[in-house]
């Protein structure tokens, strides 16, 4: 896998919320734990834009609130520095959730995802309506 060449800071933290923009029936989810981060014992993990979280479903379908999931995060609001000198933000904290293969779970993304998203999850970002 080739590495992204964009700055993205690691600003989503363990209990941050997030909204879920896709049509899998989850409305918000809790971070509960990050995948793949390796950092200094006692430090709570950080995710950013292209990372897999793990979350909780807090509000969405009855039969999936309180359900442990796997999501990619698509947007947040602090900006992520692009190698051309560009600064992208958001206006909102958002994910997709996905599979064990990082398959999109929904058929549908409500709203745009990051070019980073689409250079590491090109499932992910087909099914968006548009890539920033």
């Amino acid at each position: 896998m080739k590495g992204l060449g964009s700055h993205i800071p690691k600003t989503l933290t363990l209990g941050s919320r997030l909204l879920c923009h896709d049509n899998s029936g989850a409305k918000q989810l809790q971070i509960i734990g990050v995948s793949g981060y390796r950092g200094v014992r006692g430090r709570n993990p950080k995710a950013g834009v292209g990372d897999t979280v793990i979350g909780s479903v807090k509000k969405g379908k009855p039969d999936m609130v309180k359900k442990k999931v796997k999501a990619i995060v698509i947007r947040q609001k602090k900006e992520i520095g692009r190698p051309n000198g560009l600064h992208v933000g958001f206006e909102d904290n958002a994910c997709v959730l996905v599979n064990d293969e990082h398959l999109p779970i929904g058929t549908e993304i409500k709203g745009v995802v990051a070019k980073e998203i689409a250079e590491k999850f090109p499932k992910v970002a087909a099914i968006a309506p548009g890539v920033v």
